[in-house]
């Protein structure tokens, strides 16, 4: 068994209020803008992204819409 923790009184020395960092709970629920589309694709990419997702814990939808996001940024840039 191990033995319990033992508050004392002693002095904590200087305190330092640190400023709150972590942002509100609104700022964390946002919500993307996304749109259903329906799209023809091979069965062998749909596998391996199937593959990946389920090694990973995710979605391959996920995942697909994330590479497709990346590629448009990206084109967007170079524009």
């Amino acid at each position: 068994m191990k033995p319990g923790i033992r508050y004392t009184e002693e002095p904590m020395g200087e305190l330092k209020i640190v400023k709150d960092f972590l942002p509100r709970p609104e700022e964390l629920a946002l919500k993307d803008e996304n749109i259903t589309i329906t799209i023809s694709v091979n069965k062998s990419s749909i596998d391996f992204f199937k593959k990946q997702a389920k090694e990973r814990h995710t979605t391959y939808q996920k995942m697909i819409r994330r590479l497709v996001d990346w590629y448009a940024s990206e084109q967007q840039k170079g524009a």
